[in-house]
């Protein structure tokens, strides 16, 4: 049994709705499988802006609708396939605009029109292709989580409502395309898994029906040595470990949903990244270990938007508490930490969700000297047993100091896979694409 997952580039228009059909066709052949889907491009953005005009005035959903309807004419489907959610939105955007007020649970209740809306088209599209395919909502079949709106965390009870809802429908030989991202809490209000949440709902779903793969069905020919957008001759890798995926995926790669990585591994179900516009690539096998590979650097991802926050104070030295003390604020503030680096008298630490960072500071300032920096970037270099080879952060520091790149935090040691550095955001893409030349020569 296979689960395969297809984002929003994937099922963007309706020549790639196609494309997704016959890989959808080819996969069933072998055996009982189970789609879920992303919106379609962009969509998600559009609801979101919508919500945010809406909360200060009427807005009318117009462009949206003009956008599926032409999608669903294109593929030659039925009129009015999507007319009940697109009237549920319009309702929606009224109640906001009365209440002249955007909560985070009106704004999941909104994102989910994505989704719901994609699942039906293309379920769609597959019928008409012959194949029995019919769209499932994941509320409506086990998928379960808490209230936290904008990004929920799962009840353990879901696992087997889902099988329970799911199982007789495969063993009929039906072809279920369930929603991503999208689920309720037990008060039957709409939630939301974070953005890239599909990834996840895919590895949730693999999980309770036992799949014996997951594929993520992408724009890219699988994981990539680098970002191919800032270094466009970057080489897709043949297969990863779990653990190697779970910190690139963290750190800036968008290949894979950092989330996705908890039930696959929990299952120990392979997942393969794949290209929807190139499906006959072999793409990435992710797998819980990769024997053989030679210890060294794999891929290097980045992010940016990224901010510094150095805690200085005296009062660290040779006592204890104080550690306890400065993450409690972080934690009060929900504020989720990067990178940590120390000394014996000050703790830096990365963000790239500061929240409310005027409260974090002067919270902070009460008991320490407290300096922020903004406009810095991360740089992640992942490889099986990177921390027993010797020359590997030699060979960093060498090319950055060429590049005339100046490292403001390194993170080394945590992880026997990961080797962290921050650099100020101008010097991101050069400092990537420099330390590629030197890992991955051809």
């Amino acid at each position: 049994m296979r689960v395969l997952k297809f984002g929003g580039t994937s099922v963007g228009d309706a020549e790639r709705i196609r494309g997704v059909v016959e890989i959808v066709r080819g996969r069933a052949q072998r055996g009982p499988t189970l789609v879920v889907v992303s919106a379609q491009s962009g969509v998600t953005n559009q609801l979101i802006a919508l919500a945010e005009r809406a909360a200060a005035g009427p807005v009318e959903p117009s462009a949206l609708r003009n956008r599926l309807e032409a999608l669903i004419a294109e593929l030659g489907l039925e009129e009015g396939l999507v007319e009940e959610e697109l009237d549920e939105l319009e309702t929606l955007l009224r109640g906001i605009t009365m209440v002249g007020d955007l909560t985070p649970r009106s704004l999941d209740r909104m994102m989910s029109f994505g989704e719901r809306c994609s699942a039906r088209i293309v379920a769609a599209a597959m019928r008409s292709a012959g194949l029995p395919a019919w769209p499932y909502m994941a509320y409506d079949v086990g998928l379960v989580t808490d209230a936290t709106y904008g990004g929920a965390h799962v009840e353990a009870s879901s696992y087997a409502k889902i099988a329970e809802e799911l199982g007789p429908v495969l063993k009929e030989g039906l072809l279920p395309v369930v929603t991503g991202f999208i689920a309720k809490d037990g008060d039957g209000y709409l939630t939301t898994l974070g953005r890239g949440g599909s990834d996840y709902s895919a590895a949730i779903f693999g999980a309770a029906m036992g799949a014996d793969e997951i594929e993520i069905w992408t724009d890219v020919d699988g994981v990539m040595s680098a970002d191919p957008r800032i270094v466009p001759e970057a080489r897709s890798l043949d297969r990863m470990s779990f653990s190697e995926a779970a910190e690139l995926a963290y750190y800036g790669a968008k290949v894979i949903h950092p989330a996705t990585i908890q039930p696959a591994v929990w299952k120990n179900i392979p997942i393969r990244v794949l290209n929807t516009m190139r499906p006959e690539h072999p793409g990435t096998l992710v797998l819980r270990e990769v024997g053989g590979a030679a210890p060294g650097v794999r891929s290097i991802a980045s992010k940016g938007g990224i901010t510094a926050v150095h805690v200085t104070s005296l009062r660290m030295l040779l006592q204890y508490g104080f550690m306890r003390r400065m993450f409690e604020v972080f934690d009060r503030r929900k504020v989720v930490i990067d990178m940590i680096s120390t000394s014996e008298v000050s703790v830096s630490v990365t963000t790239d969700h500061p929240g409310d960072l005027a409260a974090l500071t002067q919270e902070l300032a009460e008991f320490a000297e407290v300096r922020v920096e903004h406009d810095r970037a991360i740089l992640c270099l992942v490889g099986e047993g990177l921390r027993e080879s010797k020359d590997v952060l030699a060979r960093i520091f060498a090319t950055l100091e060429r590049e005339n790149v100046a490292v403001r935090m390194v993170s080394v040691g945590a992880s026997r896979i990961n080797v962290s550095l921050l650099v100020d955001t101008a010097d991101e893409r050069r400092a990537v694409q420099a330390l590629h030349r030197e890992f991955f020569k051809a």
